[in-house]
């Protein structure tokens, strides 16, 4: 089996589809003939011509707006947003057409559109370009949410995505674009939206994440371990749909949890899910959900570092919730 970065992984998967679905089209600013800003489009246009991958203007309205069209045509659009800071001028089509047209048109209609974005810090990017708005979209009913956190999952996710019949927003973390390597099958497979990973197996703790942060968490949970706590690690892969499931039994086992984002804290999406812990394993829970996130200011970037959950914070967060 090769080892593949996520950017090879993602490729792949795109190639894969596009030979499979003749429905599938891909567009975005430098999207076509560049491959994107990052690559993961490249060599799409020379194998399936410019009608099938190609540039859109600098109009992120104008590229989900076209792609809401072509979805209603019969087609399958995958609108690539150069860095998810670059999606606000889109939301109005986000979340007035495209995350409502299955509703509006009582079942009659959906937007099978995958949005590809990389998002979130770790590259010096400063804050236009290290954003972590998922919670913004995860407020909208209508969109799923999915976050690629290595080039296992991206492909799988994306594969995944690319079948369904429903808006994705599918998030890709570009710190890790490139710094990871895994196995990933040459062949094409799917890993279902909505199922999250159990990395590793604890009896003292749960602590959840996802994207970048989920190898941060695998870092604070080898610490930790060292000094003979061992943390339930939850990659949730998708926020919409989410497995409760999953949280559920892993938190009744530990009674214990942290949640820890990039984004954030305030409204952030680790709120919500530590009010669905209080809701579902409150006889459960020996201290209260610790949320272990990003600060509440624009993204910085001489103090990146200091903003960034790194492993060293999740880890104290892990010590001080079990020292409740």
């Amino acid at each position: 089996m090769p080892e593949m970065n996520m950017i090879q992984a993602l490729n792949q998967a795109l190639h894969q589809a596009f030979a499979r679905d003749k429905r599938l089209v891909s567009f975005g600013e430098d999207a076509g003939a560049f491959g994107g800003v990052f690559r993961v489009t490249s060599g799409l246009q020379k194998a399936f011509g410019e009608e099938r991958c190609f540039d859109a203007p600098l109009s992120e309205a104008g590229i989900i707006g076209f792609g809401i069209g072509m979805a209603q045509k019969g087609l399958k659009p995958v609108c690539e947003i150069q860095f998810v800071d670059y999606i606000f001028p889109a939301f109005d089509q986000i979340i007035n057409e495209l995350a409502k047209m299955r509703y509006r048109t009582g079942n009659q209609y959906s937007s099978p559109v995958v949005i590809r974005t990389p998002y979130g810090g770790g590259i010096h990017g400063g804050h236009y370009h290290s954003q972590s708005p998922e919670a913004l979209f995860l407020h909208i009913p209508g969109l799923y949410v999915v976050v690629a956190s290595g080039p296992y999952d991206a492909k799988g996710l994306l594969t995944a995505s690319l079948k369904a019949n429903d808006p994705i927003l599918f998030l890709e973390p570009k710190r890790i674009y490139r710094s990871i390597k895994e196995e990933v099958p040459e062949e094409e497979y799917e890993i279902p939206l909505g199922q999250a990973q159990v990395a590793l197996e604890g009896k003292d703790i749960t602590l959840i994440g996802w994207g970048a942060q989920h190898h941060q968490n695998m870092e604070a949970a080898r610490q930790l371990a060292e000094e003979g706590i061992h943390a339930d690690v939850l990659n949730l892969r998708s926020l919409n749909p989410l497995d409760i499931n999953a949280i559920v039994a892993s938190v009744q086992k530990t009674g214990r949890c942290v949640v820890a984002h990039e984004a954030p804290k305030t409204q952030g999406f680790g709120s919500e899910l530590a009010a669905l812990i209080m809701e579902k394993c409150f006889l459960s829970l020996k201290a209260p959900v610790h949320r272990c996130c990003g600060l509440d200011t624009p993204f910085p970037n001489t103090l990146e570092t200091e903003y960034l959950p790194e492993a060293g914070r999740v880890a104290t967060a892990l010590r001080e919730t079990m020292n409740y």
